[in-house]
């Protein structure tokens, strides 16, 4: 939910709004002028050293993820300190009454999701103003976002909070972001599903390789497992709102769906995880807006893992799902599903 491909530098040209155009440029400007390379830092003695372990190991994941043939480029060698005030908040909105998120147009990458801004008061404003027009909406804090290959995205402080697993799933994600991206009506959703499924898979390659490491592959297996079992519990809720919202009235459906919204927190309550990722998520007030942002980063995730079975790991499915979104832009997650049936 909190991981977002926020592509600033587009959003910089945007003639919609300079204000926010101005302010985006100067503050992912702030960001990347920080920068300083992780092997400078590692030379300095008086690193703690669980900095400099969680150091190495991004550089270690950044090569493993060359490797596995993904474009690294620059990101993920540096490294920027940046404060409070600029912490990137991403808005989300969806009618009421119907599953389908609000978008925002922005040059180069076009119709976008969610919008990014380092004012927690302007997201909240702009969120208002949605609500007033009869939309859900959902702000979150980012942890991560790519300028999909325009800049050499460094690590960022809070980002060394998270522990290994997190961090190698995170370099993995939004690398592969600068190694593929889809573009087609339902471009965001399958380039950040897939970039769910790349994180996580080559999370569990990369420990598998890393004996030393104090993250098992057993862990991230488990933390896949979590994932999928997420991903399944979200797209059940969708498809019990999707009917509810077909047969009744807008009065009707927004009363039947806080019923159905109390009964999915508490079926959700039950699941079993292994780890606690998804403590938020139990915490956050569901409606349609944090529904879709969910359905965002989970769609057909059992239909990638199938073609990594069959195919026999991440590259040869990574091959034949890129190939077959490649040619047919309109529907990239249908052309996954055929390729997964074309091989019997």
């Amino acid at each position: 939910m909190r991981r977002l491909a926020l592509l600033l530098s587009a959003v910089a040209l945007s003639a919609c709004s300079p204000s926010y155009a101005i302010h985006a440029s100067y503050e992912e400007a702030r960001i990347l002028l920080r920068r300083e390379p992780i092997t400078e830092m590692l030379r300095r003695p008086d690193l703690d050293p669980t900095t400099r372990e969680k150091l190495r190991l991004v550089l270690m994941v950044r090569e493993f993820a060359s490797g596995i043939g993904l474009d690294v480029g620059g990101s993920y060698r540096s490294y920027a300190t940046i404060g409070a005030d600029q912490t990137i908040y991403a808005l989300s909105a969806a009618p009421h009454f119907r599953l389908e998120l609000y978008t925002w147009w922005f040059p180069f990458v076009g119709r976008m999701p969610y919008k990014g801004f380092f004012s927690e008061a302007d997201a909240r404003g702009e969120a208002g103003d949605l609500r007033g027009d009869g939309y859900d909406t959902m702000i979150v804090p980012v942890a991560a976002f790519s300028t999909l290959g325009w800049f050499d995205d460094p690590l960022l402080r809070h980002q060394l909070s998270e522990d290994e697993l997190a961090l190698a799933n995170m370099v993995f994600h939004e690398t592969y972001h600068n190694t593929f991206f889809a573009k087609g009506a339902h471009a965001t959703a399958f380039n950040e599903s897939l970039a769910t499924f790349v994180g996580f898979h080559a999370a569990i390659d990369f420990f598998a390789t890393r004996v030393e490491a104090t993250t098992s592959v057993e862990q991230a297996r488990d933390a896949w497992e979590d994932e999928r079992r997420f991903a399944a519990f979200v797209q059940a809720l969708a498809s019990r709102l999707r009917a509810l919202y077909a047969t009744r009235d807008e009065a009707s459906a927004l009363r039947e769906r806080e019923d159905l919204f109390a009964a999915a927190a508490t079926e959700f309550k039950e699941l079993a995880f292994h780890g606690r990722r998804f403590e938020r998520f139990e915490r956050v007030q569901l409606n349609n807006a944090v529904l879709l942002q969910s359905l965002l980063y989970t769609r057909d995730l059992d239909v990638f893992e199938a073609l990594a079975e069959r195919l026999g790991g991440l590259r040869p499915a990574l091959d034949v799902i890129e190939r077959a979104a490649r040619a047919a832009p309109a529907d990239p997650f249908a052309a996954a599903e055929r390729a997964l049936a074309d091989l019997g």
